[in-house]
């Protein structure tokens, strides 16, 4: 059969037609932190990869305080859905500086708030966790919610419906991205909910096991933990960073490199995870916290530990 010129065009009009009538998906819409999985899952049953002191990001190998490489929105877009943090002091702001400003200062809080604002504005399908160490005991009304305030960081932060919340009471991933509530934010001192909601105390929520480690065994032992809840009910979090001696001196560690490699790969992650375990009703970790998460295989590992 011969078809003509005009039948063609008919057809090939007729088809363009259809395909631009088609509906387009919205992007991602069916996935929660990458996966349609997690959607169902609550945020106390998933694992999440942590990037500790993420703010102390540096190529320089002589700047012996960084604890990365990459920065802050290249841990994002590897995955990274933790992110620790250390506040000071400095110049009436809350900056985020590794054990002294001195030593390294990654900037303000509200800076870096800021950029991570940004990354949940663009990634409306993402829920990223908080974790801020405050040494110094800042107040978390006058010092720390200023902060979070600039950012807007506050408007799209979690408010448990009871205080503190268990872990098989958290709501999925579909429900915090549903809701907008979208930013977990744990402080491990002086956070008072009666001052600021959504800054939650952390130990009353989540334990942890040691941390500054330098055995590559990485042993395991609840360390950290407050409030009522057994630790079964906590969330859990196992610092997984190895540091070495400098110059052989205890008073003196640094986070070894040399070795992050092995530290971050799956076997190393699964084993610390498995012996951390049974004290916690032989549940896995929710959150893994590294060292140079671009060393390694710690999203690979967090899979396995997810179930895919």
């Amino acid at each position: 059969m011969v078809l003509s010129y005009a039948s063609i065009l008919t057809s090939a009009v007729a088809f363009l037609g259809a395909v631009n009538a088609a509906p387009i998906p919205s992007k991602r819409a069916d996935l929660c932190n990458g996966r349609s999985e997690f959607c169902d899952r609550s945020y106390g049953d998933i694992t999440f990869i942590g990037a500790h002191n993420s703010y102390a990001t540096s190529k320089n190998p002589f700047a012996l305080s960084r604890n990365q490489k990459i920065s802050l929105e290249d841990q994002l877009k590897r995955g990274v859905r933790l992110l620790q943090g250390q506040g000071h002091e400095k110049d009436g702001k809350v900056h985020l500086c590794h054990s002294s400003c001195a030593l390294f200062d990654g900037g303000t809080a509200e800076d870096y708030l800021k950029k991570v604002k940004s990354f949940l504005d663009a990634n409306p399908r993402e829920v990223i966790t908080i974790v801020m160490t405050n040494p110094k005991d800042l107040d978390v009304k006058d010092k720390w919610l200023p902060a979070f305030t600039a950012s807007g960081i506050d408007q799209l932060a979690f408010v448990p419906p009871e205080f503190p919340l268990a872990r098989n009471k958290w709501p999925t991933l579909g429900e915090m991205i549903k809701t907008g509530k979208r930013a977990v934010v744990f402080m491990d001192a002086k956070a008072d909910t009666n001052k600021v909601n959504f800054i939650l105390p952390e130990f009353d929520f989540v334990w942890e096991n040691e941390f500054s480690t330098t055995d590559p065994n990485f042993p395991c032992k609840v360390d950290r933990i407050t409030g009522p809840l057994s630790a079964a009910d906590h969330l859990y979090m196992i610092n997984h960073s190895l540091n070495t001696k400098v110059f052989g001196l205890k008073e003196v560690i640094v986070p070894d490199l040399l070795a992050a490699s092995k530290t971050n790969s799956v076997n190393s992650i699964v084993d610390n995870a498995n012996k951390c375990a049974p004290l916690s009703g032989n549940r896995k970790p929710n959150f893994v916290l590294l060292d140079w998460v671009d060393e390694g295989e710690p999203f690979k590992a967090a899979d396995k530990l997810n179930g895919f």
